[in-house]
């Protein structure tokens, strides 16, 4: 189906909905302007988020688009994407915007593609949905090495500390979200630079929000990238980690307590106790210049392969718990009796 098919589509059943788009801005001077000239007249809303861009993008902006749509927002400080995107979605909110799209402002996401975002939202698919560069496997090559390795990494790290096992490309910034789920969402606690896009994905998890893969491609020209892997893995690493921890704990064990709560517990406790056994009985044989009775060996081995079975459960539960049903229209009638009952 092609994109003129999708948009009107969206436009027939988006008549009584306002869809806005935000644009975080910072060093995109060169590209901004096309960006927005790219967006459809199926969006109703265009947020622009200079973030203290030292290239002035947002005064660029307001003085030469002439779109009625377009508002321009400044940050007197650099919060990083995570806190252009979250001002962005908070005016929208403010405005009334049913669906929120959030584009990068440097051209490497085709704004005709906003539609195929949209459409699994307003049919009552998905609650948050974002692009997938890897889904066709004719556009890996063309994605930089350095850029597909490291997202092979970040995405497994991703899956186990958000639970969404189905998902891939983390950190794809091409998103959409209905204003209900957003609403909702803890801003203060996001993080508000480059781990903003999985720390969503964490923070939708817990709230159980359904998120969908969108296929798209992303365009690699001459602009340059501010998020070095470099830099960045060892404070990814501890993010992921804090989340994996907080994920089960809130899940598992504060709103639900199930057999795979056992098994996690269970798992860690025979793993540990096997694993530290064997290294203490192989020191100790090694000390002593004496071979390891076979006795010992099945006391170490065992508890490590019962342990393992245990958390291999517990992973296996949590890849089928991913959510399967959409909470925007069940956090809409939430919000209409907290309005009723608040006058």
């Amino acid at each position: 189906m092609n994109h003129q098919v999708i948009t009107t589509q969206i436009k027939d059943k988006a008549a009584n909905d306002c869809i806005a788009v935000v644009i975080p801005c910072y060093k995109v001077h060169q590209q901004i302007l096309d960006v927005i000239s790219k967006i459809g007249s199926e969006c109703s809303l265009i947020y622009v988020v200079d973030d203290c861009c030292p290239e002035h993008t947002g005064k660029l902006v307001e003085s030469t688009v002439t779109d009625e749509r377009v508002h321009v927002i400044y940050h007197a400080e650099n919060e990083g994407v995570g806190g252009a995107v979250i001002s962005g979605y908070r005016a929208a909110i403010a405005n009334g915007a049913d669906i929120i799209v959030k584009v990068d402002g440097d051209g490497q996401m085709d704004p005709r593609l906003i539609p195929s975002f949209v459409e699994p939202i307003l049919s009552g698919e998905a609650d948050y949905t974002k692009g997938n560069r890897f889904y066709l496997l004719e556009e890996i090559r063309a994605m930089p090495k350095i850029r597909l390795w490291g997202n092979s990494i970040l995405s497994f790290m991703s899956k186990v500390s958000t639970g969404y096992w189905n998902l891939f490309d983390p950190t794809n910034g091409y998103t959409a979200i209905h204003a209900e789920v957003a609403r909702y969402l803890p801003f203060r606690k996001i993080s508000k630079r480059y781990f903003f896009e999985t720390d969503m994905l964490f923070r939708l998890n817990t709230s159980r929000a359904v998120v969908v893969d969108i296929p798209m491609h992303a365009r690699y020209e001459d602009e340059e990238s501010n998020l070095k892997i470099s830099t960045v893995i060892t404070e990814f690493f501890y993010k992921h980690l804090r989340n994996i921890i907080k994920r089960i704990f809130y899940n598992y064990y504060l709103r639900d307590l199930s057999l795979a709560s056992f098994e996690l517990v269970l798992g860690c406790c025979l793993f540990t106790f096997g694993f530290c056994f064997g290294i203490y009985s192989w020191l100790d044989s090694l000390a002593l210049g004496t071979t390891t009775s076979a006795g010992t060996v099945m006391l170490a081995a065992l508890p490590i392969l019962m342990g393992l079975q245990f958390i291999l459960a517990f992973l296996g539960y949590d890849i089928s718990r991913v959510p399967s049903q959409s909470i925007h229209k069940k956090l809409s009638g939430w919000s209409c009796i907290i309005e009723d009952e608040s006058k």
